[in-house]
Parts: C-alpha cells; sequence; structure tokens
C-alpha cells in the first residue's frame, strides 16, 4: 500500500514502504517534456536535464558525483515527451543525503556559461551518436509521421541548429516557468517510512511558491502517410504503426493483450512467424505507447531489403487476422499470464515500484493496486480483442517510417500503400 501527502504548495509525496530492503529509491518528477516546447526551443527539457548536473551554489559537478557515489548510491535523470525525472537509489540510511543533493540540483543550479558551453557540446555529439543509431532514430520519424505538426512528434533531444541557438536566458526563463511546485511529483519506494520522507522532503519543497505554465496542447491528430529517411546503412529498419489508447482508456489493458500475442516477446506471433520459422529479420516486435491525451502501437522491424516486401504482407497478414477472428483461447490466457508475470517480477525492484508511483501520480492522479491492474487484464474477452482491434488496425489509419537508402525508400513506399491496401 502507497502512501500519499499533498504540500500546501501542490507538491506531491507518494511513498511504498519495503521495510525488508536496504535500499530507498526517490524520483522527482516535473510535468514537463518535448511537448511544452514550440519549433523555436525543441530539446531545451533535454538541456535543463543535462545542466541540473553541473553544479550548484555550494556543489561542483564533480562533488555531485561523488558524494553519493562515496555511499555507494546511484543518481541518474532522463527526460521523455511529457515528463522530466530525476532519480536516486542508496542505502536507507543516506536518505537525507540523496534529498540534498537532488533538491540542491533541482532549486540552487547554476547554469554557469561555461558550463552551458560545454554540455552544449555534450548534447551535440549525443544528437550525433542518435544519428548513427538507426533502429532508435526511426521511432522519432515515425512519431513525426504518424502526428505531424504536433508537439508529440517532436523529439525528445532536439536538433543540432536548436540547440546551438539556446542561450542562458532561454534556459532560465523554461526552467522558471515550469519547475513550479504545481508540477513537482516525489515517489519513493524502499525502507522509508512516509512520514519521515514528509518530515525530511517538505522543509525543502514546501517553501516554493511559485505557479507554472499550464499545458495547454490539444490531442494529435493521426496521419496516414509515408517517411522514408535517406541513409546508407546495411539494413532497412521501419515502422508501421496507428494511433492507440491513452493511458487511462479502459481499452489500454486490451491494446497490451494485442500487444503481448502479435509482439510482445519470444513467443509471440511476429516473432515466432518471421524471425523463427522464416529467418527474415534478427529484430522484430511491436509495442504500445501511451501519452496522457493519445497512444500508439506499433510494430518495428530491422532487415535485409530484399526482405522487406515479405516481412510487411507477414505484419499485415497477423494483424488482419487479430482484427477479424480474434485470437485463440490459449493465447489470450497465456497472455494475461505473461502480462501478470511482468507486472509482479517489476515490483520486486524498489525503482520499478517508485517508477510506478510516479507515474501512476502524473497520468492518473491516483495508483491502482497491482490486484486491480491484473483484474483489469483478466476482464478482457475476445470480444473486447476483436472490438480494439478492428478499431485501431484500420488501413486508412496506418502510417509508416523507414530508414534506408534513397532506391530503397521509394520501393519501400510503393510496397507500404500497396499491401496495406490489399
Amino acid at each position: 500500500m502507497y502512501q500519499k501527502t499533498t504540500l500546501d504548495n501542490g507538491v506531491r509525496i507518494l511513498s511504498e514502504e519495503i521495510p525488508h530492503v536496504r535500499s530507498v529509491s526517490i524520483g522527482i518528477w516535473i510535468k514537463v517534456g518535448s511537448r511544452d516546447e514550440n519549433d523555436k526551443n525543441n530539446g531545451i527539457s533535454h538541456f535543463i536535464e543535462h545542466m541540473m548536473f553541473k553544479g550548484t551554489k555550494k556543489r561542483t559537478p564533480k562533488k555531485i558525483a561523488e558524494e553519493l557515489d562515496a555511499v555507494g548510491g546511484q543518481l541518474n535523470a532522463f527526460t521523455t515527451k511529457e515528463y522530466t525525472c530525476y532519480h536516486a537509489k542508496v542505502l536507507d540510511e543516506h536518505f537525507s543525503l540523496a534529498v540534498d543533493i537532488l533538491s540542491d540540483m533541482l532549486l540552487n543550479s547554476n547554469f554557469a556559461q561555461q558550463d552551458l558551453e560545454r554540455e552544449r557540446n555534450v548534447i551535440i555529439e549525443e544528437i550525433k551518436m542518435y544519428e548513427d543509431t538507426p533502429d532508435e532514430l526511426v521511432h522519432d520519424i515515425f512519431a513525426k509521421t504518424l502526428w505531424q505538426g504536433h508537439p508529440l512528434g517532436r523529439p525528445i533531444i532536439g536538433s543540432e541548429k536548436i540547440v546551438n541557438s539556446l542561450n542562458r536566458e532561454d534556459l532560465l526563463n523554461f526552467y522558471q516557468e515550469q519547475y513550479t511546485p504545481d508540477k513537482i511529483i516525489i515517489s519513493l519506494a524502499g525502507n522509508i517510512r512516509h512520514e519521515k520522507a514528509v518530515e525530511i522532503l517538505k522543509p525543502v519543497f514546501g517553501s516554493l511558491k511559485s505557479k507554472g505554465k499550464s499545458r495547454k496542447s490539444l490531442p494529435p491528430a493521426g496521419a496516414s502517410e509515408v517517411s522514408c529517411y535517406n541513409k546508407n546503412t546495411e539494413q532497412v529498419h521501419m515502422i508501421i504503426g496507428t494511433p492507440g489508447y491513452q493511458l487511462g482508456h479502459d481499452d489500454v489493458y486490451v491494446a497490451q493483450v494485442i500487444n503481448t500475442v502479435l509482439g510482445g516477446g519470444l513467443s509471440s506471433r511476429l516473432f515466432q512467424e518471421i524471425r523463427e520459422e522464416r529467418g527474415l529479420v534478427y529484430s522484430v516486435y511491436s509495442y504500445h505507447s501511451s501519452y496522457n491525451d493519445a497512444g500508439i502501437f506499433a510494430v518495428y522491424a530491422g532487415l535485409s531489403k530484399k526482405n522487406v516486401n515479405q516481412a510487411m504482407e507477414l505484419i499485415f497478414k497477423e494483424i488482419r487476422d487479430i482484427a477479424d477472428n480474434g485470437i485463440a483461447e490459449t493465447e489470450l490466457q497465456r497472455a494475461k499470464d505473461q502480462l501478470k508475470g511482468n507486472l509482479y517480477l517489476s515490483l520486486e525492484n524498489v525503482n520499478s515500484r517508485m517508477s510506478r508511483l510516479g507515474k501512476s501520480e502524473m497520468y492518473l492522479e491516483k495508483v491502482l493496486e497491482p490486484e486491480e491492474i491484473v483484474k483489469k487484464v483478466y476482464n478482457v474477452t475476445n470480444e473486447d480483442i476483436r472490438r480494439v482491434a478492428q478499431n485501431m488496425f484500420q488501413s486508412n489509419k496506418f502510417s509508416m517510417a523507414a530508414i534506408g537508402s534513397e532506391k530503397d525508400c521509394s520501393e519501400i513506399e510503393k510496397a507500404f500503400y500497396s499491401i496495406k491496401d490489399n
């Protein structure tokens, strides 16, 4: 069971006490990500995340790194389309130290000009590395293709041109607009009592006063387009997908069952048919990603150009079969058991428990107990499978993104329109 306290300024503190472990995981979640940016500052949320590690009024970057290392702790952060998270894991006896370091980073970072220039170069190198990783890059190309012109279609990391254009004033203004108490959630899991955690956290975060800029973006409208990024790669990397369901929608659980059957593991239809039976790919999988007001259901494959058409035909064949016929009862039961197992195994990790609290509060403003989630999964019927699959898998809703040579791109686009409409 978890406990929740909301401070007078809106900061929310959620904790789950696990007395049989010696560790505590803490995450500070800020409701700001790339969807809160615009075309001129895309990537600024990620830039600010980097700057938080570059020194405060009382700590140098080296001291930030050394203090938790010295006690065997871990410190990291990440930025997504809709939130930024700073997190640490320490022995329970060092919880106060973790709070002190994280709060110092978040509330007292210097944003020094010389550090900003160094970190700008680091981020540009990160962008270049990302460009050289086509199996990751293709996901951003697909989001931009499906959600054309919408903030959710923007890459989290930004572009070299925009990162080079951002200055200290830009970062400080965005930080002051977004890093406000009404957008802060603190989640904890491990050997810590809720009352003790609040006693330590309240003096630090309870004094924050300002109110943030609200998110006003409308839900994206899915497009049906093809984008092919011309790059000389050994393989073609492609994603075929369609709009899915937002977090909080009842049919999210149905979509997750469909995903598990279609491409969610080694026993899934796509993996068994396309890789194991025919040897057409090294990697093939599906996924369903949910956001505040939208979702994506997609299939990724990395393969040789000569196998693209056949693999595409097999992907659409399996998709249509689920929409038309549902799935076998044995498949349905196996998928439910798989999702249940994945959930309960993840709860053996304090980091996973901390993340579950933070993300649930961020999106749902409540935390579903594991048993409640499992019940929703086990309530999914074959009728639900067909209904949701028929809604998602309409041919006019599909988009595609690919990375390959110029010649490959033109052929892939023709094949996609031919296969999806037949």
